[in-house]
């Protein structure tokens, strides 16, 4: 989800439930889509929230002035494993189980076709949320067979971040292609004691994400825009991946960062060891926050990715809020998303938390502008950006990617055969799907 680890805040307005609030989810003389079922017509009680553990302490401030104000819709927090994997994992179990222990649902973006085509989530009526307002892709992220099964929460895009002291000491403009990339991460980074570029070339989702992004910076892609076809056997990802095994092979990028993750891979950017990093946006807050172990503080520069021939695309990160089809008091769910979803709860989100916002609005607020400049850096990336494959098999889909990625970053496989091997997984994992 490309998520930091949250500082808890104090919560802002809240958006109480209305008496005439109509969940007409996919309303129409057909009813609701297949995959869900209508919330209840009384559904107002006490309801949980599912989301990860290293958002406990963010979201653990944020619910108690609800509670306050909501003593018989009170939200608990259930508290999922740090990881993606880990919370898809006991999410799916929960819910393959038709479990009403989960009401309000914190899902990554790529997971919407997998618990909308099961119907664990129930469909949504677009016209209850401002969704005119929102980032694009971000919306789309939430959408699945023409319906909204989603609210969009926060948005993410992988960005470049660079050493700006290293690169003014040394007279030398941001890259803005692979190229231009690699000359300074040769020349210019160790002239200064630093090791290149890194990503996240851990075999995990963060290595799918870093795979995708040089495939589609080099004009390719990994499956067709539907997901029904398999195309990642092409010279535009034979490509992307030889760009990242050659600077392996050349020592560029080091081979520590076979190991990396986002946060160590932050860490190793902090301590000084790195003149290019691509991650997520948690790092500009992480890097504005002065202290003994921050030794890039004020040094840190923002990019969008590199590509080919000219700026590349992210993959597109971030997380949207969900209903559960077993939930029993769907009502205060859908107003508790509509609370977390407002503009006020979403410029403290970013203020507090540095998590990309969805209303587009806040990436040219003056105030917000002043307080973080990369925004429209920001808002440009997450335009521009790509989604993950959506396909209801994503998991294991990303499995079958990383893996091959990683065995061609450390020269088990060469670049053909492991994007060859990858296209035939992937090509068995859409039919049986």
């Amino acid at each position: 989800m490309g998520r930091a680890i949250a500082r808890a805040r104090a919560a802002g307005a809240v958006v109480t439930v209305m008496a005439g609030l109509l969940l007409a989810a996919g309303c129409g003389p057909g009813g609701p889509p297949s995959g869900g079922q209508a919330p209840s017509v009384d559904g107002i009680g006490p309801i949980t929230f599912a989301t990860g553990k290293d958002d406990a302490g963010f979201f653990s401030a944020l619910i108690g002035p609800w509670n306050k104000r909501h003593p018989g819709q009170r939200v608990t927090l259930v508290l999922l494993p740090e990881t993606a994997n880990g919370q898809l994992a006991q999410l799916t179990a929960n819910l393959q189980a038709g479990s009403p222990v989960y009401d309000v649902i914190d899902m990554d973006v790529v997971w919407t076709a997998e618990f909308a085509s099961a119907g664990w989530i129930i469909p949504l009526e677009a016209g209850m949320f401002p969704l005119g307002d929102f980032l694009r892709p971000a919306v789309d992220t939430a959408m699945y067979d023409g319906h909204l099964w989603a609210v969009p929460y926060y948005s993410n895009a992988d960005l470049l971040y660079y050493r700006k002291d290293i690169l003014a000491r040394a007279r030398k403009q941001p890259p803005r292609t692979w190229a231009q990339l690699e000359y300074l991460a040769k020349t210019v980074a160790p002239r200064y004691g630093l090791q290149g570029y890194a990503g996240q070339f851990a075999p995990y989702e963060g290595l799918t994400v870093n795979f995708a992004e040089a495939v589609q910076s080099a004009g390719g892609s990994i499956l067709s825009p539907g997901g029904t076809a398999v195309t990642v056997d092409s010279p535009q990802a034979q490509a992307g991946l030889n760009f990242l095994v050659g600077g392996l092979r050349e020592g560029w990028i080091p081979k520590s960062s076979l190991s990396y993750e986002e946060e160590s891979s932050w860490a190793d950017f902090e301590s000084g060891k790195l003149l290019f990093l691509n991650n997520w946006p948690f790092v500009y807050s992480q890097a504005s926050q002065p202290g003994p172990a921050n030794k890039v503080y004020g040094k840190v520069g923002v990019a969008p990715l590199p590509g080919l021939d000219g700026p590349g695309s992210s993959s597109l990160g971030g997380a949207n809020l969900a209903v559960s089809a077993y939930s029993r008091h769907q009502r205060t769910a859908l107003a508790f998303i509509r609370y977390l979803t407002s503009l006020p709860e979403e410029r403290q989100l970013l203020i507090d938390s540095g998590f990309p916002p969805v209303w587009a609005g806040l990436y040219s607020d003056p105030a917000m502008v002043r307080r973080f400049p990369y925004l429209p850096v920001l808002k440009k990336a997450i335009l521009s950006a790509r989604p993950r494959p959506s396909i209801t098999d994503y998991d294991q889909a990303s499995l079958a990617i990383s893996s091959a990625v990683y065995q061609a970053l450390t020269f088990r496989k060469t670049p053909h055969q492991a994007l060859a091997e990858m296209a035939a997984e992937l090509t068995q994992i859409i039919r049986d799907g």
